[in-house]
């Protein structure tokens, strides 16, 4: 067990690159691997991408919230990745990389979405200053930053979160839509081959397994089969859970509140999404941060924060080549592309928390989401799920001081609120079939299903193929939502 550590915490937020996080931030510090100076490998202002004759730069400070949800399906992060000619055949290699598209593709999103091809495409170039994330890099230079983490797959949310969770994501490399998930998961939920890591920490260490806490009742967790409504805890609850004396639970795992799920745009969530803010976000990690350093778990705990997937926006480093999870075969039920898993995503920004990591530690190795239940097995001696989480690094390497260090910060810089965005205006189709409400509305229905009868598994059923509208969709979120507080207030009562 690295360093007597008994808790995992994971606080998974969407949709950034790092270079548009962290990428103008500066950081030096240490080498994790050989002790030496270094500096973060971020930009130096020179990255670019041309686009129908015109140069784009990256550029600084970027201003938020940005007008349309960048793409980042399979074929977007195909374009953005390899350039507007890139095609991928199935079954076969990636194309060669060079980070060439990121501004004609988001060109594309923003006539679909606008309904004009005009508009500040250089946008999705830009990065934050340090001054707009002062939680993020106050934490990455007092603890450790890896600028060699990708996401799992060049793709959308779900399937990279699967491998967060699993090492895998059974060969899905799409956003699933209503029908997909109705016809492949039925009303039991996602299953991987060979189990999640929350599978395998409840065979070895039963009810002190993990524990889930989320912003709000749909976590994409609880698309999960073995995980249901009761499962997941409000986040409110945390401080209070961890500062009770007794907290067995090896993983801790914590989602944000995603907001305005229905239009898609987030808005008023703490996932820190495109379309929101990043300030609420910011918040988020600095209430998870300062309530597991002030709680009795601190020298135990080990705190992994990092990003889905990026969200469309710009990264300049290219990804490499990756292990196939070796659990699916080509052409499955959820393999739309025929994409192999050979090759990472974008970089998406990490930072790594525990006070056995040396302050200003900068990690070059290169990461993926599978380095979270890599990790988890390390610490807590489970053997691998999937190929892919068997070669992947674990954190755990970082957590190399004797003792723990006593110059931790207790508390970070005062929260700031955003300026207010305007309300947000339902745009576009009106279709329940995009992005991942489809995933929403079928956790929905599998709380549903956990808070009803056997007998009603049809009627549940026939409910949410009823949702249709984006209008039918919220009230059905909403019915969902007072339900789910019903029951767990009448638990604890």
């Amino acid at each position: 067990m690295a360093v007597g550590i008994k808790n995992i915490f994971v606080l998974l937020l969407e949709n950034r690159s790092f270079d548009h996080m962290l990428g103008f931030s500066g950081i030096t510090g240490t080498d994790a691997v050989n002790g030496a100076e270094t500096q973060i490998a971020g930009l130096n202002g020179s990255e670019s991408n041309n686009h129908l004759g015109a140069s784009y730069f990256v550029g600084k400070p970027f201003h938020e919230p940005i007008p349309v949800d960048p793409a980042h399906e399979f074929p977007d992060v195909l374009e953005q990745l390899c350039g507007t000619q890139a095609a991928y055949e199935r079954g076969k290699s990636y194309p060669s990389v060079n980070n060439s598209g990121f501004v004609s593709n988001y060109a594309r999103s923003h006539s679909q979405n606008e309904g004009n091809a005009t508009g500040d495409f250089g946008q999705i170039m830009d990065g934050f200053t340090t001054d707009q994330l002062p939680i993020l890099n106050t934490l990455a230079n007092s603890f450790a930053v890896c600028d060699g983490w990708h996401s799992s797959l060049p793709g959308p949310t779900f399937p990279n979160r699967l491998f967060a969770m699993g090492a895998s994501s059974g060969g899905l490399d799409h956003s699933p839509s209503t029908w997909e998930l109705l016809n492949w998961e039925g009303l039991d939920g996602f299953r991987y081959p060979n189990g999640s890591i929350f599978d395998a920490l409840k065979t070895h260490y039963k009810d002190e397994a993990w524990r889930i806490y989320a912003g709000s009742d749909f976590p994409l967790v609880s698309a999960l089969n073995g995980i249901n409504t009761f499962d997941v805890h409000s986040i409110n609850d945390l401080k209070i859970d961890l500062s009770a004396g007794s907290y067995p639970y090896r993983l801790t795992w914590i989602e944000p509140d995603y907001g305005d799920m229905v239009f898609g745009t987030f808005k008023g969530g703490t996932s820190q999404h495109p379309m929101d803010n990043v300030s609420d976000g910011e918040k988020l990690i600095k209430e998870v941060y300062e309530t597991i350093r002030q709680s009795p778990l601190w020298e135990f705990s080990l705190l992994v924060v990092t990003w889905d997937e990026h969200g469309g926006f710009y990264d300049h480093v290219q990804p490499g080549n990756a292990v196939a999870p070796g659990d699916t075969k080509l052409g499955s039920k959820y393999n739309k592309y025929g994409f192999t898993f050979t090759r990472l995503g974008v970089r998406v920004p990490s930072v790594v928390i525990s006070p056995f990591i040396p302050a200003g530690i900068i990690d070059h190795r290169v990461y993926d989401h599978s380095s979270i239940p890599r990790t988890v097995e390390e610490v807590f001696g489970l053997p691998p799920l999937t190929d892919r989480d068997s070669a992947a690094n674990s954190v755990a390497t970082l957590l190399n001081l004797p003792k723990a260090r006593q110059d931790t910060p207790a508390t970070l810089l005062p929260h700031i609120p955003p300026k207010k965005s305007a309300a947000t205006v339902p745009t576009g189709s009106n279709t329940v079939d995009s992005g991942n409400l489809p995933l929403f509305l079928h956790i929905a229905m599998r709380h549903e299903l956990a808070l009803s009868h056997p007998r009603q598994r049809m009627a549940v059923l026939n409910r949410a193929q009823s949702v249709k509208t984006k209008a039918q969709a919220a009230q059905y979120l909403a019915e969902i939502t007072d339900r789910v507080g019903a029951a767990k207030s009448h638990n604890h009562g």
